[in-house]
């Protein structure tokens, strides 16, 4: 029965993000005038940014069985929705490699690894994980949207919060644990975020975190902070 519940609370977290990213998306296209006066659109540029980000980590965690454990096809569902509606990812190119990056942490053959300052590996990153096909079909989508919404609402609440979450994703979930030299007892080869749950959850669903997650990575990011020292 124990392992029932964490399923279905995986699958109601993993819906929720993804209607919360629906719903404020939908309202902020088609309903909001902007003020630039006003702090709410700011606001909401970093609200919507957050709710890519939890589109990526519940992808994250379907990586990992966890979005919906001891069910292979839903979690496998999850996994792929969620990538894709983030800049239409592919969920089945990100799994290989996400695994490579566990097995080969901070190595040559890491996916997500690369040796240089903040801009190079940014940069080195993206290439690994965007494509052209995925360039395309959001340069479609822009100009399908700007047809329905008007184009300023488009750039700065579809186009922005997409592009703010690779920073929120690269910096906290890669750069900041893996950059610099790593102890050889460190088998992660990954530093570990202050213990803040606040600001763990706030800055990347306690990816920052990491050497918990790279310790335990069957434990599903809204369980990451129950295992923090």
């Amino acid at each position: 029965m124990a392992s029932i519940k964490r399923d279905t609370k995986g699958i109601v977290i993993a819906a929720s993000i993804v209607i919360c990213w629906v719903a404020l998306l939908v309202y902020l296209l088609s309903g909001y005038t902007i003020n630039y006066a006003s702090p709410l659109p700011y606001l909401f540029i970093l609200l919507q940014t957050h709710l890519y980000t939890g589109l990526f980590i519940t992808a994250h965690d379907a990586m990992h069985g966890v979005a919906a454990p001891g069910r292979p096809a839903l979690n496998k569902t999850i996994g792929t929705v969620t990538a894709f509606l983030f800049a239409y990812n592919w969920y089945p190119r990100l799994l290989p490699r996400h695994h490579q990056h566990h097995k080969h942490v901070a190595t040559d053959q890491d996916p997500d690894y690369h040796q240089g300052s903040f801009w190079p590996w940014y940069f080195s990153f993206l290439k690994q994980y965007i494509t052209w096909w995925q360039l395309l079909l959001m340069a479609i989508t822009f100009n399908v949207l700007k047809f329905f919404f008007p184009v300023e609402n488009v750039i700065l609440f579809w186009m922005a919060p997409a592009i703010l979450a690779t920073f929120q994703l690269f910096y906290f979930g890669t750069y900041l644990p893996h950059r610099g030299e790593h102890a050889a007892e460190n088998p992660h080869k990954s530093t570990t975020q202050a213990k803040n749950h606040v600001w763990a959850f706030i800055s990347c669903y306690f990816f920052g975190y990491h050497y918990e997650h790279h310790d335990k990575p069957y434990v599903p990011w809204w369980q990451l902070y129950k295992v923090k020292v």
